[in-house]
């Protein structure tokens, strides 16, 4: 159970710190071709802004490797901070979204879901300190 937990919050951690980079090093791009696989979300909500876009990717790099961080520790109070956190960030983020459509069209459905796994995903990964291994 040890090795999985770690993994899943590596894994979850580089998952943000990819995004992170992305949008940090490149927001025009990450804004025109996020989520990519010829998908547009963020490019829904003009108009861009390097500077909002960039802060976004200082947040996700920010969450990644404090995920990255637990997976490490493998401390189930620093995780449970950071998950805190995640939570905190993602039931945010999805209420935006939620309440404002952009000009969103049939991907819109796909990008709620996406963004409510943010919010049930993490506090899951809590759940492995409970069983022992």
């Amino acid at each position: 159970m040890r090795l999985f937990r770690r993994l899943a919050f590596a894994v979850y951690g580089l998952i943000e710190v990819g995004w992170g980079a992305w949008a940090y090093l490149a927001p025009r791009h990450f804004f025109d071709t996020f989520p990519g696989f010829g998908r547009v979300w963020t490019g829904a909500y003009p108009p861009f802004n390097g500077h909002l876009v960039s802060d976004l990717g200082a947040t996700f790099l920010t969450l990644g490797v404090l995920l990255v961080i637990a997976a490490v520790l493998d401390d189930p109070r620093v995780s449970a901070v950071v998950v805190a956190g995640e939570v905190l960030f993602a039931a945010l983020h999805l209420l935006f979204h939620a309440t404002h459509r952009g000009q969103m069209g049939a991907d819109y459905p796909t990008s709620l879901v996406s963004l409510a796994l943010g919010v049930v995903i993490p506090p899951l990964l809590l759940l492995a300190y409970r069983r022992r291994a």
